[in-house]
């Protein structure tokens, strides 16, 4: 009797016990990116503190970064709790840096509609010299091939690294060596259907509990040790981006840091024309410390960013200075150049856009030639206040004097030089100031007041 009661227990808490494992959810769309890699590792971090059965990671992805891809890869193969990246949803891509995230995922899985490869290194880390996606490499002797050149050391270099990376993913989790080899020297690519033959990938899945369905009972190789998934009835946990995440991933984007770079000058230049600390001065600085935080994240290219700043620095000039165009001209075709030249290597999902770049030109040649405008009318007015504009008014003498005496002017008692005997009460003109001194000269007859 004890017996089945104790039995009866144990079948009442086996629906409690599958429900209590948790399954984390983290997602990925766009460019692999420092804020990518930061969100994907707080996510594994949390799925390790939660105690979670899985973390999957749904991908769709261009490629990206070497360096931030690096640091999501270095956590998956350090991670105790098995990470699925699943490219999903149909229609999606893990490209490039997403492929090596597919191969070194515990569990790889795609939805149908999907396709991943081309991992030819286009920007290996910061700086890096590009690659060309699709050319035919060398065959290992610096030797042209029968589809191309040589490259040159670097991108050799550079294949040659990402080829090993690749393969020793491949070897660790036991999938297809050949094809990593391949997708990384001659820029394949593969649909989902094809990857699963090919063994590049354990699993298609259309949808989330289909994958959880049949990554069910898999034995997974961890740092560890040897698991088994057990995901019947798992809950699933979307690990949301925080406001850092979700601003950090803004402002990575190489266009938004050029039009913040460009809120930012022109705010402090609006600031600069209209004395006092205000407004347009606060935005400005904010606008521009966004910028440089986003582009000391992004591999720049030295002479774009030199290019992009002397553009700035002749359209500023050319507001402060009017040259008749030659500094706002030289300035916007300085900026274009430095725009286009601004990111270091054709990263996927990491490039300036010709369509943002040629509207902020032309808005900035729009506002210098209304600063141009605004100064030619300016300079055509006649002066209304300060010394200049003295120049014709009338005075009178308070004071008999043969040379030299005091005068009234425009309400103020004024040291004034006469080339002839004032009266007192007796109207002049001025002529000339020097200094403090009125230069004034009366009329042939003269004026009593």
């Amino acid at each position: 009797m004890k017996r089945l009661l104790a039995l009866a227990v144990m079948l009442l808490l086996l629906p409690v016990a599958a429900a209590a494992a948790t399954v984390k959810l983290a997602e990925i769309h766009g460019a692999i990116s420092p804020a990518s890699a930061g969100y994907f590792l707080r996510a594994l971090g949390d799925a390790q503190k939660s105690g979670a059965e899985l973390l999957v990671l749904k991908l769709d992805t261009p490629g990206g970064l070497d360096t931030a891809m690096r640091e999501m890869i270095q956590g998956i193969l350090a991670s105790p709790v098995p990470v699925a990246v699943w490219v999903a949803p149909a229609g999606a891509r893990a490209a490039s840096a997403g492929t090596y995230l597919l191969y070194a995922s515990h569990l790889a899985a795609m939805a149908p509609g999907t396709n991943l490869g081309a991992a030819t290194p286009v920007a290996i880390g910061i700086g890096g010299e590009a690659a060309r996606p699709g050319a035919k490499p060398d065959d290992g002797k610096g030797e042209k091939t029968e589809k191309g050149a040589a490259g040159s050391a670097m991108e050799k270099k550079a294949t040659h690294d990402a080829a090993a990376y690749l393969r020793s993913l491949a070897q660790l989790r036991g999938r297809n060596v050949a094809w990593a080899e391949r997708a990384v020297r001659e820029a394949e690519s593969l649909s989902a259907d094809e990857a699963l033959r090919d063994k590049v990938i354990d699993l298609v899945a259309a949808d989330l509990p289909e994958l959880l369905r049949q990554a069910h009972g898999r034995r997974i190789a961890l740092a560890a040790g040897e698991k088994t998934l057990a995901l019947t009835g798992a809950a699933v946990v979307t690990v949301e981006r925080n406001w850092q995440e979700r601003l950090l991933a803004a402002v990575a984007d190489p266009n938004i840091a050029l039009i913040l770079l460009m809120l930012g000058v022109y705010g402090l230049l609006f600031e600069l024309y209209t004395p006092g600390f205000g407004v347009s001065g606060i935005v400005g600085a904010i606008c521009l410390l966004l910028a440089l935080y986003a582009l000391a994240m992004l591999p720049i290219n030295a002479a774009g960013a030199l290019l992009l700043l002397l553009g700035i620095a002749l359209m500023a000039a050319e507001a402060f200075m009017p040259s008749f165009g030659a500094f706002g001209v030289g300035g916007i075709v300085a900026f274009v150049a430095g725009a286009v030249m601004l990111i270091d290597g054709e990263v996927p999902g990491l490039e300036v856009s010709l369509a943002l770049v040629v509207p902020l030109a032309a808005a900035s040649a729009l506002v210098l030639a209304g600063i141009g405008a605004f100064a030619l009318r300016a300079r055509r007015r006649p002066t209304v206040s300060g010394v200049e504009a003295m120049a014709g008014m009338s005075v009178e003498a308070l004071q008999d004097f043969t040379r030299e005496g005091w005068v009234l002017a425009a309400g103020e008692r004024w040291q004034a030089r006469s080339s002839r005997p004032l009266a007192r009460g007796e109207r002049a003109r001025i002529v000339a100031v020097d200094g403090l001194t009125l230069i004034v000269e009366p009329g042939d007859k003269g004026e009593q007041s």
